[in-house]
């Protein structure tokens, strides 16, 4: 781990702050693509062209209208105000990548762009796993080790939102089809069951959507927003409760939910204690992301640790006892973050 420069800091903030605005600020000429018209019998015909990987596809919009041609004119203004400000995202994600900030792999960039542009993340997808941990890195301003590579695209959500309409969703197996990459639903081991994982075909990058556990249901749940089943787990509520904005970087910047960095730390802690002796491979990553996000958190951020771990404690014993095996098992694997927040949270046995 090593602290990123302060020059590099700034400019992850200013990408961050642009990034939130341009999602504040979307309109008609975010669509990418562009207006055309076609003369049958006589008559002007208006369609949306747009590109798809491998094909050139055209939406027909209607006849020739004053109501079409303002709709163009907006998209063509829209499209010219946003040209230069796609260009400053392009060079401030290229200076960030100089400065040491970590980088998402393409393919998996391409995939959280496209959910971000259909609404996962604001109908309350979260980005959890490996690539929140590598959003989470460049927020704090640090840069991680090995321990921040993956092919694993983990998005969490809750099954129902209280707020969302019955036309806001975000078709996220139609997602991934139409980005023609190979996307395939990986089979569940019960053939009764729907899929919650979608694997590309002949590769290592796969999607996989995770809900909280549901008292009484068992199995998959299905979340009618994401048109999509997805695989109950315990404790991840706890993260879903609090979440904020972060950055994704590649050639771009991609606008993403991630958790509470003190929170994915207890979290990890949690889920380590839970592991299996046959997924002590995991466990190790669990805990080494933990310890991470600890030392930096103890240095700069300490109250978040504290409100984290006060959430926590209204759980229950059963989540204290939990988490404090997880930091007995921090304490063996890596003394020197057990030092930093040695004392926070009360004896560990």
């Amino acid at each position: 781990m090593e602290k990123l420069s302060l020059e590099t800091r700034t400019l992850y903030a200013e990408l961050l702050d642009l990034l939130v605005a341009a999602e504040a600020g979307r309109s008609i000429g975010n669509l990418p693509g562009c207006f055309t018209f076609k003369k049958v019998k006589g008559e002007d015909y208006c369609y949306f062209q747009y590109s798809m990987p491998g094909a050139l596809r055209q939406a027909y919009i209607g006849r020739r209208t004053p109501a079409i041609e303002r709709l163009v004119e907006r998209h063509k203004a829209g499209r010219d105000r946003l040209a230069p400000e796609a260009r400053h995202l392009e060079r401030l994600c290229a200076q960030l990548r100089a400065g040491g900030a970590m980088a998402t792999e393409t393919a998996a960039a391409r995939v959280l762009k496209s959910f971000a542009e259909a609404g996962v993340f604001n109908l309350g997808g979260l980005l959890v796993g490996t690539h929140a941990f590598v959003a989470l890195g460049n927020l704090l301003g640090v840069r991680w080790g090995s321990s921040a590579k993956t092919q694993d695209i983990d998005i969490a959500g809750e099954r129902r939102l209280d707020l969302v309409l019955p036309d806001n969703r975000a078709d996220v197996p139609k997602l991934l089809e139409l980005l023609e990459m190979g996307f395939l639903p990986v089979p569940a081991l019960d053939p009764g069951s729907p899929s919650v994982s979608f694997k590309v075909r002949g590769g290592a990058l796969r999607v996989d959507l995770l809900t909280p556990e549901a008292r009484g249901r068992g199995g998959p749940l299905f979340i009618p927003r994401f048109n999509a089943a997805a695989q109950p787990l315990r404790f991840l509520d706890y993260l879903l409760e609090e979440r904020q904005q972060g950055a994704v970087l590649n050639g771009n910047g991609v606008l993403v939910s991630v958790p509470s960095p003190a929170r994915f730390a207890l979290h990890k802690l949690i889920v380590a204690a839970e592991r299996a002796p046959a997924f002590q491979a995991k466990r190790e990553k669990d805990l080494l992301q933990a310890a991470l996000l600890l030392r930096v958190l103890a240095e700069e951020r300490p109250g978040d640790i504290a409100l984290a771990w006060d959430s926590l404690e209204k759980r229950g014993a059963g989540w204290v006892k939990r988490a404090k095996q997880g930091l007995a098992g921090l304490k063996g694997a890596h003394p020197e973050a057990w030092e930093a927040v040695e004392g926070r949270f009360g004896p560990t046995s």
